[in-house]
C-alpha cells in the first residue's frame, strides 16, 4: 500500500546515505548569522557530488566559533575557552575519520593554524581538529573526486582570501574553478576590511587603500559577463560597500548552476 511505500522509500534514502562519504559543516558566525545562502549552496553542492553533509551539535545560547573575534582582538584567554568548547564539540566527528569542512577562509585558516598553536599539545583533540579543516573546493577535491560540476564558462575576477593564501592556499580553488569553464585570476592581497579592522575609528583611509591596491581596480575593468567571487565575507562586504557590486563565494555560483541544469 502507499504507506509501506513511503516507507521503503526511506528505508532506501538511509541505506544510500550509509554508502554515501559523510562530511561535517562547520557553522560559522559569517554564515549562519550574515550569509546563510551560502550554507545552503554549500550543502546543495556537496550532496550533489554524492557527499553526505552533517553539523555538530550547538547547545542553546552556546554556538560553535572557530575564536577569531577574540584572537583578533588580542582576548587570547577568551578564545583559548571557545576552541576547546570547540574542540569539544566536534570530538564524536574526530573520532569517526570525518572531515571538517569550512566556508568562511578565515575561520578556516584559525582552526588550521591559531587553535593548535593557542591550545597546545595539552588539549587532546587540538591537534587533530586542525587536520581535519578542508576548505569547500578541498573536500570536494578529495571526496568527490570523479563529481562533474556544471559548465559555467565564463571569466571571473575577484578575491582570494588572504588568510587562505597565508594559511590554507588556494590550488583546490583554482582546480575547481578551472572544471568549472571559469577562466581568469583572482586579486591577491588583502581586500582592507580585514575583519573588524576596517570598522574601527582611524582606519578607514587605509582600509580603502588596501582595496584600491588591486582587488577594487580588478573588479572595475573586468571582461563583460565576468563573474565577481570572494569566498571571504569580508571581502564581499568591502566591495558592496565600496563598489556597490555583489560577489559571490564559489558554492553559491555552483549551487545555482545546478539549479538551472536540473
Amino acid at each position: 500500500d502507499r504507506d509501506s511505500g513511503r516507507d521503503r522509500g526511506r528505508a532506501q534514502d538511509r541505506d544510500r546515505g550509509r554508502d554515501r562519504p559523510t562530511v561535517v559543516l562547520w557553522p560559522d558566525t559569517f554564515t549562519s548569522y550574515l550569509a546563510p545562502g551560502v550554507g545552503r549552496a554549500a550543502v546543495a553542492v556537496l550532496e550533489d557530488a554524492g557527499l553526505r553533509v552533517v553539523v555538530p551539535p550547538t547547545g542553546p545560547g552556546r554556538p560553535l566559533c572557530c575564536g577569531l573575534t577574540w584572537v583578533s582582538t588580542g582576548q587570547l584567554d577568551r578564545a583559548k575557552q571557545v576552541m576547546r568548547r570547540t574542540v569539544d564539540a566536534v570530538a564524536p566527528a574526530l573520532d569517526a575519520g570525518l572531515p571538517l569542512v569550512v566556508l568562511e577562509p578565515s575561520c578556516a585558516a584559525t582552526l588550521r593554524g591559531d587553535l593548535p598553536e593557542l591550545l597546545g599539545p595539552d588539549t587532546p583533540g587540538a591537534a587533530r581538529l586542525a587536520a581535519s579543516v578542508l576548505t569547500f573546493a578541498q573536500v570536494l577535491d578529495q571526496y568527490a573526486p570523479n563529481w562533474r560540476p556544471p559548465r559555467l564558462d565564463r571569466p571571473v575576477v575577484g578575491q582570494t582570501h588572504c588568510h587562505q593564501h597565508a594559511v590554507l592556499g588556494d590550488a583546490a580553488e583554482r582546480t575547481l574553478r578551472e572544471r568549472a569553464g571559469l577562466t581568469g585570476e583572482l586579486s591577491g592581497g588583502c581586500c582592507g576590511l580585514a575583519g573588524n579592522f576596517g570598522f574601527e575609528a582611524g582606519h578607514y583611509e587605509v582600509s580603502v587603500a588596501c582595496a584600491e591596491e588591486t582587488l577594487l581596480p580588478a573588479v572595475r575593468d573586468r571582461p563583460a559577463g565576468a563573474e565577481v567571487l570572494a569566498d571571504g565575507f569580508s571581502c564581499r562586504t568591502q566591495l558592496h560597500q565600496l563598489a556597490g557590486q555583489r560577489a559571490r563565494h564559489l558554492a553559491e555560483v555552483l549551487a545555482e548552476a545546478l539549479a538551472e541544469r536540473r
